[in-house]
């Protein structure tokens, strides 16, 4: 079945499962994107499990990720761990864990009930992946990312994404120097309904590596359309989501599926949490 007719086939699924569109004064949920960040911490004392799969439908690779985020005393400040694995389908030894980044995130202005938000992000990045073999970077560095949020109406919300990554003396499968990678992303999200989201994404990023024998460098481009819908149970909230990446530009031809699964919940280890979580809450 063709990539297209499986996406609408499944958004016409999802819209006929849900209830009638939640009433004007129930708001418009502010949400994340898939490969692009969005600026809303963690509520206190409710913590998140998100997952993601990707797999091309070119070469069959794919990755996995999974993220644990965390409150730290209040909504100001959030830290988080994500963990990679991937299967690069490029023969022998090219399966395993990648790099694992230890995130902490500041919201410095809004959050997730204001127009607009941002909340930059720092991370370590740990060499856990093996980069000879394309699973990682092969040496420690560091990330930032800069996420903006804003509400462009009731039914429409944008995150832009301004970030890099710097890793000293990298190993990769490209060559052996130092790493810099640049990447901006722009996403605008269509609130169809309460519990139904359909997005776009753009995501651009460029990665250099200053060898011995030259500067390597490899760039990429990929919208990204997909859906998103969500399942409220007392305190709890499951979001499942899917997307079809499309390579445009460097990255023609290199189109895959992409899958989301999150849940969000009150944990009292977290802290307090804050009132009315579940109606407020952003996956």
């Amino acid at each position: 079945m063709p990539v297209n007719r499986l996406f609408t086939l499944l958004a016409l699924a999802v819209s006929a499962s849900l209830p009638a569109a939640a009433s004007a004064g129930d708001g418009p949920i502010q949400d994340n994107s898939f490969l692009v960040e969005e600026a809303y911490n963690q509520e206190p004392g409710v913590i998140q499990h998100i997952s993601t799969f990707n797999r091309s439908l070119e070469t069959g690779a794919w990755g996995y990720s999974f993220t644990e985020e965390w409150p730290v005393r209040g909504q100001t400040h959030q830290a988080s761990v994500t963990f990679n694995f991937s299967d690069l389908r490029a023969g022998p030894g090219t399966r395993g864990v990648g790099d694992v980044l230890l995130n902490y995130r500041w919201q410095a202005v809004g959050s997730g009930e204001t127009p607009v938000a941002f909340a930059p992000r720092l991370s370590a990045v740990l060499p856990t992946g093996d980069g000879r073999r394309g699973l990682g970077n092969g040496g420690a560095g560091g990330e930032v990312n800069l996420p903006l949020s804003v509400v462009l109406s009731d039914r429409f919300v944008s995150h832009v994404n301004l970030g890099g990554r710097f890793v000293p003396s990298a190993q990769t499968a490209l060559g052996h120097g130092n790493l810099a990678s640049f990447t901006v992303g722009q996403s605008l999200i269509w609130l169809a309904h309460h519990n139904l989201n359909f997005l776009v994404e753009a995501v651009y990023s460029s990665t250099d590596i200053a060898a011995r024998d030259g500067n390597l460098r490899t760039e990429s481009l990929t919208v990204n359309p997909g859906l998103r819908a969500a399942l409220d149970i007392g305190g709890l909230q499951i979001v499942p989501g899917f997307s079809v990446p499309i390579g445009v530009g460097p990255s023609r031809g290199d189109n895959g599926l992409f899958f989301y699964l999150s849940f969000e919940h009150p944990f009292r280890l977290a802290g307090p949490t804050a009132p009315e979580p579940a109606a407020n809450s952003r996956t």
